[in-house]
C-alpha cells in the first residue's frame, strides 16, 4: 500500500474533495498522490526562475521518474477482485444431518463475499475446469462410495491448490475404501465409545488464526471420534478419553482439530459437528467458520508437517 503522511491525507476535506465511502483505497491514493505531485509541482515553479537552465532539467526529469515509478508500484488494493469461490457436496448418512449443517455455514460464507454453489452430488468432482476454479470444496457426504473419475477430480483439484474442508464423518468417514482419499484428508474414524457423551475439547495451540481466542478447553455432548491420524497432521486440539467405554484406551489423547498440506492444497478437518445442534456450541461453529475460511487461503500460512521422531 502507498501510504502518504496523515496531513495529506486530511488535505482531501480540507481542499474540498468530500471523501465517499464508496471510492475504493486506490481512487483516494490516486487523489493523495495528486495533491501531492501538485504541491511539488507548485514548489518548483517557485523556484525554478532562480534555478540554473541544468538543474531545471535534471529535477524536471527526477519528476517525471518518481511519477512513473508511485503509480507502477501502487498495488490495486481497492479494485474489484474477483469473489473467492466454495463448494458445498452434501449426503450419504442421513443421520449426520448433512443439509442442515451445510445450511449453517454456506449462508455464512456468503457473508464473506464468497461465491457459493451447492450439490449433493458426487458428479460434481468430475468437471476438471470448474474444479480447478474453486477455491474450497467443503465435503459433506458420510459412509458413501465414491467412482474413480470422482475422486480422480477431487484429488487432483486439492493437489493442484484447492482447498478442502469438512468436519466430523462428512469428511474423515466419507469413502471406507478409498486409502488415497484418507491420506489427503489426513485421518479416518474408527470408533466412538459409548456412542453420544459428554467429553471435553483441548486446545493446544492458541496463537492459530484457527483456534486463538477461544476457551482453552470446552464442553461437548456428541461423538468422541477416536481416529487413525496422520503424523504430519498439525494439530490444533486434542481430547482425552476416559477409558470409560473402552478401558484400553484410558488416557489416550486424539486430535479432534488439524490441518495439513496435500500436494498445494490446504486441508482443514475437525471431529466436531455430528449433528447440526452441536454447532450451538461457540466454539465448534466458530472453529469451523475460521478453517473455511483458513482452507481457502483467506488468512494464515500453510500447514507446516509435523515431523518428530519415535522416542
Amino acid at each position: 500500500m502507498f501510504n502518504f503522511p496523515l496531513p495529506l491525507w486530511e488535505g482531501i476535506e480540507g481542499r474540498g474533495i468530500p471523501v465517499s465511502k464508496a471510492w475504493n483505497r486506490r481512487s483516494i491514493d490516486a487523489i493523495r498522490l495528486l495533491l501531492l505531485l501538485n504541491d511539488i509541482k507548485e514548489a518548483y515553479m517557485k523556484r525554478k526562475r532562480t534555478m540554473p537552465k541544468g538543474s531545471r532539467a535534471i529535477i524536471f526529469i527526477a519528476l517525471m521518474v518518481t511519477i512513473v515509478l508511485l503509480f507502477d508500484g501502487m498495488p490495486d488494493t481497492g479494485a474489484q477482485t474477483k469473489p473467492k469461490k466454495a463448494l458445498f457436496v452434501w449426503g450419504g448418512w442421513d443421520g449426520h444431518e448433512p443439509k442442515q449443517c451445510v445450511d449453517i455455514f454456506a449462508p455464512w460464507l456468503q457473508k464473506q463475499g464468497f461465491e457459493v454453489e451447492i450439490s449433493n452430488s458426487l458428479d460434481s468432482y468430475t468437471d476438471a475446469a470448474k474444479m480447478k476454479s474453486l477455491d474450497l470444496v467443503v465435503q459433506v457426504f458420510t459412509m458413501a462410495t465414491i467412482k474413480p473419475e470422482q475422486e480422480k477430480g477431487l484429488l487432483e483439484a486439492v493437489k493442484s491448490g484447492v482447498g478442502l474442508a469438512g468436519w466430523h464423518g462428512g469428511l474423515a468417514d466419507s469413502f471406507r475404501n478409498n486409502t488415497e482419499y484418507q491420506f489427503m484428508v489426513g485421518g479416518q474414524w474408527v470408533a466412538h465409545p459409548g456412542g453420544v457423551i459428554p467429553y471435553e475439547v483441548e486446545i493446544i495451540n492458541d496463537k492459530d488464526p484457527i483456534t486463538a481466542g477461544l476457551a482453552r478447553t470446552f464442553k461437548m455432548n456428541s461423538e468422541q471420534y477416536y481416529m487413525h491420524v496422520d503424523p504430519i497432521n498439525e494439530v490444533l486440539a486434542t481430547t482425552t478419553f476416559s477409558g470409560q467405554h473402552a478401558p484400553w484406551i484410558n488416557g489416550a489423547v486424539v486430535p479432534v482439530v488439524w490441518k495439513k498440506m496435500y500436494g498445494k492444497g490446504r486441508i482443514f478437518y475437525t471431529s466436531l459437528g455430528h449433528v447440526a445442534k452441536d454447532f450451538d456450541v461457540p466454539e465448534a461453529s466458530e472453529i469451523v467458520k475460521r478453517g473455511l475460511l483458513w482452507a481457502a487461503r483467506v488468512s494464515g500460512e500453510d500447514a507446516k508437517p509435523q515431523l518428530s521422531r519415535p522416542n
